[in-house]
């Protein structure tokens, strides 16, 4: 039977997911996430506490604002599910306890960052400012707290955090000299301060890794061949896509906070180190 702790953490992802939506529709356009209420993007009809409940009201609405009638996106309700499902899973795995908290928080804001990457090759400093404040106070309170954690101590997150930064805006100003480009934003450098706070310094590296292989199966594998085919049926000239480097690095931080110890002492002993 479904205990009410597993439904309660359940409700409250979809509610933290329902302000994240709020984010990454906000962040990019520099607007506050307080002021004004919610508003439908298409007639700006202000939202009501009704049509404002998480996945509930997108049903109810059948998917359209009362107002225009016209549709609403189905990143909503997405975004609400995926975001209840985490935190119903942090619940499941590591029961009540301050780690639950931090993994599940940990992997909103990374969810947060992937699909704003995706939609605008945008990374906003809201997500990374809070996401740093956030990993940095919670291995400061961790210290007092022995639950067992999968997050670097409050030592290694400020280690991680600079190696993390250092590492990808080294590998960004490399790319800039071979491609004569941009080759890595700035948000990018933001994430892997986080990222680093949060997983340590061998696992920031791991990360790094771990994002451009997926990156480089994605891209290769999908993207670039689709677009190509798309281009030459258009008859047009082929422009490789950009790269959103942090849709890639959002989930590789998490494989990295979850099996990276794994992963690195694996490597370790196959190298005989």
């Amino acid at each position: 039977m479904v205990s009410l702790w597993a439904i309660y953490s359940f409700v409250v992802g979809a509610c933290f997911g329902s302000f994240l939506n709020v984010c990454i529709s906000r962040w990019p356009e520099g607007l506050s996430i307080v002021r004004p209420r919610s508003r439908c993007p298409k007639c700006e009809r202000q939202i009501t506490a009704f049509e404002n409940i998480p996945l509930v009201s997108w049903v109810a609405l059948r998917g359209k604002c009362r107002g225009c009638g016209m549709p609403i996106s189905i990143q909503y309700p997405l975004v609400e599910l995926v975001v209840g499902l985490i935190w119903l899973a942090c619940y499941l795995h590591y029961g009540l306890t301050f780690t639950a908290l931090r993994v599940a928080v940990f992997a909103t804001i990374l969810l947060g960052i992937a699909i704003t990457d995706a939609k605008h090759y945008l990374i906003p400093d809201g997500f990374t400012a809070f996401g740093l404040l956030w990993v940095i106070v919670a291995a400061i309170v961790s210290l007092f707290i022995s639950d067992g954690t999968p997050f670097a101590g409050a030592y290694s997150a400020l280690i991680g955090a600079c190696a993390g930064a250092g590492a990808i805006a080294i590998a960004g100003w490399l790319g800039e000299l071979v491609l004569k480009k941009e080759a890595m934003g700035f948000g990018d450098v933001t994430l892997m301060a986080v990222v680093g706070a949060a997983v340590g310094p061998a696992r920031a590296i791991l990360t790094i890794f771990l994002g451009a292989l997926i990156a480089t199966v994605v891209f290769l594998g999908v993207v670039y061949p689709v677009a190509w085919l798309r281009a030459r049926r258009a008859k047009t000239e082929f422009n490789p896509p950009q790269v959103p480097f942090g849709v890639f690095l959002a989930p590789a931080a998490m494989i990295a906070l979850l099996w990276g110890n794994s992963i690195v002492s694996g490597y370790t002993r196959s190298m005989g180190l």
